[in-house]
């Protein structure tokens, strides 16, 4: 396993310094899912929310989460995002919305970051627009699912 590189010499947190990286593309898909009662995941569907349209405002609020991780997160870099593409699948069988994020840049660390908290942000705007309905709604399964781009290369996730 590679050393922690978010640490000084007295141990203290930093940003990594990566000015003497080059830029390369960049690419980090996450996904995530949430659960709800069927009746809730047909409000959804119908688009019949009190609030609004639930996955169309949930893309718009994924897509300003990516851009603002830097904001939330210390130790991220704030970068130049050259594409963020959210995306929903409605899972009626099991009575869930999965979420997808892919994000893209080209410069000197990756995008990881900026695709988990898209995902993670698409969760809770789903969430905080139907907590009227249901408040059970379980968030699950946030994870990096690829990345390509810099000195480690490609990474895909393997399916446990």
């Amino acid at each position: 396993m590679d050393e922690f590189t978010h640490f000084n010499q007295e141990g203290r947190a930093r940003m990594v310094d990566v000015g003497h990286k080059a830029d390369t593309a960049r690419v980090a898909v996450a996904r995530g899912e949430i659960r709800m009662k069927p009746e809730t995941l047909r409000l959804v569907k119908d688009k019949t929310v009190h609030k609004g349209d639930v996955l169309a405002v949930s893309q718009v609020a994924a897509v300003m989460g990516a851009k603002k991780t830097p904001d939330i997160i210390p130790m991220c870099h704030p970068l130049l995002l050259s594409g963020i593409d959210v995306s929903f699948s409605i899972n009626e069988p099991e009575s869930k919305i999965e979420i997808e994020a892919v994000v893209k840049n080209n410069g000197q660390t990756g995008v990881e970051m900026e695709a988990l908290t898209a995902v993670s942000v698409a969760a809770l705007t789903i969430y905080d627009m139907c907590k009227a309905a249901e408040k059970d709604m379980v968030i699950s399964d946030i994870c990096l699912v690829s990345k390509s781009g810099g000195k480690s290369g490609e990474y895909i996730r393997e399916e446990v």
